[in-house]
């Protein structure tokens, strides 16, 4: 195919040797959106070129760089090769460092060696990732990485010394799995009076925790924990609540838990969260004591409508969103005769009562999946109907485990006839037949 004429002359005028000529900041871009084994190649390219990797800021060492190495060679052999090039021929700071992906290590001697290499060269973004069967326990050079800003640690063991006091600089902290105490975990997030971002997902049993992290605006918890207790947050936007303990004590009312949450727009809780928040709260009329006015989307997992001390605080929230634009409730389903405390039929038929001073004006957008057309559902599927004059479309999607086809048809028939706020609302049931 012939090219243009303008486009030869253009090509024509380039110089000879455009890579060799690049400025070094650019060069370095270019380097660092390639993966680690292709930026090392560039240095065949030219004198130029040979050591240019030498200096790039931000390292990966994950799945794509082991794969590309020589299969045939042990895997601490290669792993030891690429550290040792690493420590002798980098120069200049190293301010974003991603290792994970580690596997058939004999001992981690060579990355705690890495680490106090790290530690020295102005790591500011630090991602260190293990196998769950060999967690990782960070060396006393870690805690000395005065520049960090962002942090993720999978399976890792924190034993920080008795001096160390936090990091001041630290704006994003992620924790998974890791091995760490109640009390150094507080310690660590109030020493931290920048942290804007949060997530701890830990298994092991937490007994209390209080955060007090003044500018945070994300928050994400998946765990065990008995009493989970949140300071001011004045500037929290997002908050996600997933307690997996069997057995919880304790907690804020729910009526006070938000209260110092004015900017919360997104908001994660589950079965396990909620009833600890409610703290046995049966009233099923009852608003927040502060209301929710910026929350712009619910979402509730795994929780049972049948049971008061979640179907209560679930109602509680809605009432207490006004401007409420997305709804999404994952119900689990529970067997009669293994609940705790049944909602009531009376208490179910109190319902529209309670919300006869409420309308949402803002709501667009519903979603429940696994309605299996119990009282309780139908009642809250009904409500939002009425309630909601700016609705678009509620999707509705059944249990098909625990409900016979025929059973999905009846509540389809149901549905259709709730009267609607909204001329645009649709109703999406997928009923499986």
């Amino acid at each position: 195919m012939m090219l243009p004429k303008d486009k030869i002359l253009c090509s024509a005028t380039l110089p000879p040797d455009v890579l060799r000529n690049l400025p070094e900041n650019v060069l370095d871009e270019i380097l660092i959106r390639v993966p680690l084994r292709d930026a090392v190649r560039t240095s065949i390219l030219s004198k130029k070129w040979r050591y240019n990797w030498c200096r790039l800021p931000e390292l990966t060492l994950d799945q794509t760089l082991w794969d590309s190495t020589n299969q045939s060679i042990p895997f601490v052999t290669r792993f030891t090769d690429i550290i040792y090039h690493l420590l002798v021929l980098h120069v200049g700071p190293i301010t974003k460092f991603i290792l994970s992906d580690i596997a058939n290590l004999g001992n981690y001697s060579k990355i705690d060696n890495l680490v106090l290499f790290l530690s020295r060269n102005g790591i500011q973004h630090l991602v260190l990732q293990f196998p769950k069967d060999k967690p990782y326990i960070l060396p006393s050079s870690f805690f000395t990485c005065s520049q960090m800003r962002h942090l993720s640690l999978r399976y890792c063991s924190v034993q920080p010394p008795p001096t160390f006091k936090g990091f001041s600089v630290l704006v994003s902290l992620e924790l998974y799995e890791v091995t760490i105490s109640s009390e150094i975990l507080e310690n660590l997030i109030s020493h931290n009076l920048l942290l804007e971002r949060l997530v701890l997902q830990i298994s092991s049993i937490l007994d209390h925790i209080q955060i007090d992290a003044p500018k945070l605006k994300s928050f994400d918890f998946t765990g065990d924990i008995r009493i989970l207790s949140l300071g001011k947050a004045p500037f929290l936007v997002k908050l996600s609540l997933v307690n997996t303990s069997p057995v919880v004590k304790g907690g804020k009312y729910l009526f006070k838990y938000f209260e110092f949450c004015p900017a919360l727009e997104h908001l994660h809780l589950d079965c396990g969260s909620l009833p600890v928040l409610a703290a046995g709260s049966d009233d099923i009329a009852a608003k927040l004591s502060s209301p929710l006015n910026c929350l712009k989307c619910l979402y509730l997992s795994n929780i049972c409508l049948d049971e008061l001390v979640e179907f209560s605080p679930a109602l509680c929230l809605i009432r207490s969103s006004p401007y409420l634009q997305d709804i999404q409730i994952k119900i689990e389903y529970v067997a009669l005769n293994k609940l705790l405390f049944p909602v009531p039929d009376d208490v179910v038929n109190e319902i529209p009562s309670s919300f006869s001073d409420v309308t949402l004006n803002h709501l667009r957008s519903v979603k429940f999946e696994g309605i299996t057309g119990k009282k309780t559902e139908m009642e809250l599927v009904k409500l939002l109907l009425a309630k909601s004059p700016m609705l678009v479309r509620m999707l509705i999607q059944p249990d098909i485990e625990n409900g016979s086809a025929e059973t999905r048809l009846k509540v389809l028939t149901e549905i259709t006839k709730f009267p609607r706020a909204s001329p645009k609302a649709e109703v999406d049931y997928n009923s499986g037949v």
